[in-house]
C-alpha cells in the first residue's frame, strides 16, 4: 500500500494547519483499513500508532512538501515507512521529562517494534523513517 499527500510548507517545528493535522486522522483510518482489510487485525492497533508518530513527525519537523506512507509485508514483516523527501538531519527517541507535552513519539514507536519483535530507523539521509512489526504473533 502506498498513500501520497500534501503538505503545507512551513518552518520545521512550526505548527501546521488543521488540514495537515487532519492528514494524521486520515492515514491512521487507511492504515487500520488496509491492515484489517487483509487479516492483520492483530497488529493494526500497534501499526496505527506507529503511522500517527511517524507522520505527526514529518508533519511537524520535516519542511517538506510531500509526504508518502507506504505499508509492505514481506517474509512475516510488516514494514512502515514515511518519506518526507526533505534530508537533513536524522531523529532520535529523546527522554523527555515528565512534564513535556512533546518528545515520547519515538520512544513509543521503538518500544512497539521491540515488544513486536521489531525495529525502526532512520534512512542516511534523514528523509525517510521506517518501523519494522513481525507478524509472528499474528
Amino acid at each position: 500500500m502506498e498513500e501520497r499527500f500534501p503538505i503545507t510548507k512551513h518552518s520545521p517545528g512550526e505548527s501546521p494547519p488543521p488540514l495537515d493535522e487532519s492528514r494524521v486522522r486520515a492515514m491512521r483510518l487507511v492504515t487500520r483499513e488496509r491492515l484489517t482489510s487483509r487479516g492483520l487485525t492483530c497488529v493494526a492497533d500497534d501499526a496505527t500508532l506507529v503511522v500517527s508518530e511517524l507522520i505527526t513527525n514529518a508533519i511537524v519537523h520535516s519542511g517538506g512538501r510531500q509526504i508518502r506512507l507506504t505499508l509492505d509485508v514481506c517474509d512475516g514483516v510488516l514494514c512502515i515507512r514515511v518519506h518526507d523527501g526533505m534530508p537533513g538531519p536524522r531523529p532520535t527517541a529523546q527522554c523527555p521529562g515528565n512534564d513535556d507535552e512533546h518528545g515520547r513519539g519515538l520512544v513509543l514507536v521503538q518500544e512497539i517494534a521491540r515488544n513486536r519483535q521489531g525495529g525502526w530507523g532512520v534512512s542516511d539521509d534523514g528523509a525517510t523513517t521506517w518501523c519494522e512489526l513481525s507478524l509472528v504473533a499474528c
